[in-house]
């Protein structure tokens, strides 16, 4: 049988942003003809690309290296061709590159090493700065929507969204694909006026000590009632008196014709 294997993120290094505590994920994915195992059929086993006898993960973890024991943690599903692998306490010396083997445990012939799609780690410690979405101004006294989203790595340990201002927030999630996640929060409050020319601050925080700009910030500019009154009372006010003198007319001419 031969393996057919692909990587999420086709990129000569992945750049894996630090997420917690120094640690990282490598989103991966492979395929292969043939009926489908589950996961315990499976053996999946990272090892470097220049000796496939360092390995970096194993399911026997008397198999890995010195320097990766108790730091590598396969998190995907085999039985779903999901290789992603978790790397803690990464060391800058910890750049690869990495190659993913995959092996069947009912055959001695069915195995692979993909070291033509190996996979180099450049670390960016600097987090991505939350992103947020709102109406330049709001009307008082009816719902306004703000919006905060951040994209990260690490689905091991999801990012929090709070707000500096009061209301109902909801939080979802969603994967975008190519080892990228986003976390999103909406937040749904009633403006006052004491709200005008304030501001609203979205924060991040990652799991662990994570560099980098963690908040974003939109001003509150509130359009009071008030302003619909200045408009509606010289509407009245002009409708009252065009009413008085129709009126006056009326009786006017009612009173001649008798």
């Amino acid at each position: 049988m031969v393996f057919f294997f692909k990587f999420i993120n086709f990129y000569l290094y992945y750049f894996a942003v630090i997420c917690a505590d120094h640690l990282i994920v490598l989103p991966c994915s492979f395929k292969y003809p043939g009926q489908e195992q589950p996961s315990d059929r499976i053996r999946a086993i990272w090892h470097m690309k220049d000796n496939r006898d360092d390995i970096i993960f194993h399911k026997d973890p008397t198999r890995v290296k010195d320097s990766f024991k108790g730091r590598t943690k396969q998190i995907g599903s085999l039985g779903d061709s999901n290789c992603s692998l978790e790397i803690d306490e990464v060391k800058n010396h910890d750049n690869g590159p990495y190659c993913f083997r995959v092996e069947l445990e009912t055959s001695q012939k069915d195995k692979h090493s993909f070291v033509e799609n190996c996979v180099s780690i450049k670390m960016i410690e600097q987090a991505s700065k939350p992103e947020l979405q709102a109406e330049q101004s709001v009307q008082e006294g009816e719902p306004a929507v703000f919006k905060c989203s951040v994209r990260h790595t690490c689905p091991s340990y999801q990012p929090t969204l709070t707000w500096s201002h009061a209301g109902k927030a909801v939080m979802s999630y969603k994967d975008i694909s190519h080892g990228n996640w986003e976390p999103e929060s909406v937040l749904n409050f009633i403006p006052q006026k004491e709200d005008d020319h304030t501001s609203i601050t979205c924060t991040v925080k990652h799991h662990g000590n994570v560099k980098g700009e963690m908040t974003a910030t939109h001003p509150i500019f509130v359009k009071g009632t008030t302003i619909k009154l200045h408009i509606l009372i010289p509407v009245i006010s002009g409708l009252g008196s065009a009413l008085l003198v129709g009126l006056l007319c009326f009786f006017i001419i009612k009173t001649r014709y008798k």
